[in-house]
């Protein structure tokens, strides 16, 4: 842990806490738009954590699950380390209920970022400048997108050890491997040798409770697990670990109808649900290629061909 903590310019010393707002931009009416930082150091020696939220400005869940870990008030009474929380990241896609900024871009897939570049790099410069040299390590809440659902679940790259460990500590229902994403915040993040894990749960627009207390109970537990404070949740239900995954997609194009839903088990061959002629002129099963649990599926009705349907988690290890 860092004797001094600076995040824009200001400068947070162990036993402190703040709360700031970083410059981003201007809407087109001139109004400035900030994005929210809450800082939170004891005196004692210990991990710098981020935890991040809206990303996407659609994703909810994250957004929700630092608000009320922020409402605890148990960030103010962390035994060592410090937490920053930021529960909106992409300002603009929030104010505007979608996932990108207003000019179509992804900020996560504009990292490191540029000052003098679009509004998404603008947002991911500032990431990579004013927050990722201050963390030891992170997590990053998302949902699923595109009308789909997640089962709460946390991902790391396969090879970073410390993000292994966080992650255990977690223990979300789900946990696999997951490679990092050309322009993302987590590349940016592994050049800079800072570990950050991906949490996903629920679907975009839609606050899920169970989402949402998974991953406030898995904060508390990682809170815990490095002494930061003395108590948590215990997990819920068994945690799995998957070495892999697939995804099943769409046959044909026509009107989807799912039997099988997300967290539950599935066997290879399995029928998880059917697409259909809107004319009922055919009707075409859709089986599981592997055996394993749904991690994620698509609730939207109408169906191209080669959409993703379901997303399964397989070949599962011991914890």
């Amino acid at each position: 842990m860092k004797d001094d903590l600076s995040i824009g310019g200001t400068l947070i010393r162990p036993g402190e806490q703040c709360s700031l707002e970083l410059p981003v931009s201007r809407l087109p009416s001139g109004t400035p738009i900030h994005m929210p930082v809450h800082v939170f150091r004891s005196r004692q020696e210990g991990p710098a954590i981020l935890l991040s939220g809206g990303m996407h400005g659609d994703e909810v869940n994250g957004i929700e699950i630092i608000r009320k870990f922020l409402k605890s008030g148990i960030a103010s009474q962390i035994r060592r380390g410090s937490i920053i929380a930021m529960p909106i990241i992409n300002v603009y896609g929030f104010i505007n209920f979608s996932r990108d900024v207003p000019d179509g871009k992804d900020v996560n897939r504009s990292f490191p970022g540029n000052p003098d570049g679009s509004l998404a790099s603008i947002v991911a410069h500032t990431m990579s400048t004013c927050i990722l040299p201050e963390i030891d390590f992170g997590i990053d809440f998302h949902t699923g997108g595109a009308s789909r659902t997640n089962y709460p679940q946390i991902r790391y790259e396969e090879e970073d050890e410390l993000a292994e460990e966080v992650s255990r500590a977690f223990a979300a229902p789900f946990t696999l491997h997951s490679n990092v994403i050309e322009g993302s915040f987590r590349e940016t993040a592994r050049s800079l040798n800072k570990s950050v894990m991906v949490f996903e749960g629920g679907e975009t627009l839609r606050l899920d409770r169970k989402t949402v207390e998974e991953g406030l109970d898995g904060i508390k537990r990682v809170l815990q697990y490095y002494g930061m404070i003395s108590k948590a949740p215990k997990q819920r239900q068994k945690q799995r670990f998957f070495r892999r995954s697939t995804w099943l997609r769409a046959d044909v194009s026509g009107l989807f109808r799912h039997r099988k839903e997300s967290g539950q088990a599935v066997k290879e061959g399995l029928t998880l649900g059917y697409i259909s002629s809107p004319t009922n002129e055919y009707s075409v099963k859709m089986n599981s290629p592997v055996t394993g649990h749904i991690i994620g599926h698509n609730n939207f009705p109408l169906i191209h061909k080669g959409d993703a349907l379901f997303h399964i988690g397989y070949d599962e290890t011991a914890p």
